[in-house]
């Protein structure tokens, strides 16, 4: 049976709540959610184990913080012996328009701190992931309080429906595959 690990990035804490940072924890909520999963607290992290039209599925929140999430990935990777093509990394992206999401096989980690840790832990830069556009309305040198700060209520106003259509493409991604999902939700 193919098995699949979709990791949310994000940080532990309630003052990391409702940041642009943690968008891969609000994603992964939803998709267990929608799964009819629920989340227990296991080795490093929260984890919701379920299935999608057959698939067992296992969605993680990691709880070693951003710089470390690696860490998390390798473990569950190497526990449930689940290839690195089907380990989907949800995280946010500064370069891409707020709300719009784009799915990718493989990539550089492009200065995200999460991804560079799995880069490290994996040795790879072959996994797949979505990346959520945070946007990057922010003065020079603001990028840090941007990235942990909490969405402003523009954005409040059509996060929901962007996460909701986030969890459409991870499902597409575990039942259709990397090549059929880019197709149908890179640009939307």
């Amino acid at each position: 049976m193919n098995k699949y690990l979709i990791v949310g990035l994000g940080n532990m804490g309630i003052e990391y709540e409702d940041t642009r940072h943690n968008i891969g924890f609000l994603v992964a909520d939803k998709l267990a959610e929608n799964l009819k999963g629920t989340f227990k607290s296991s080795n490093f992290g929260q984890l919701c184990e379920t299935s999608y039209k057959g698939r067992k599925t296992f969605i993680l929140k990691p709880d070693t913080y951003m710089n470390l999430s690696g860490n998390a990935v390798k473990y569950w990777i190497k526990k449930e012996n689940i290839q690195p093509e089907n380990c989907l990394i949800l995280c946010d992206d500064l370069s891409l328009p707020f709300g719009s999401i784009r799915i990718k096989s493989r990539g550089s980690n492009a200065g995200h701190n999460g991804l560079k840790s799995i880069e490290n832990s994996l040795q790879t830069q072959q996994y797949p992931r979505l990346r959520f556009g945070i946007g990057s309305n922010f003065e020079k040198g603001q990028q840090i309080d941007y990235v942990l700060g909490k969405w402003n209520d523009d954005e409040k106003k059509i996060l929901n429906e962007r996460i909701i259509l986030s969890a459409e493409a991870i499902k597409s991604f575990i039942f259709s595959g990397i090549s059929n999902s880019m197709n149908e939700f890179n640009g939307k």
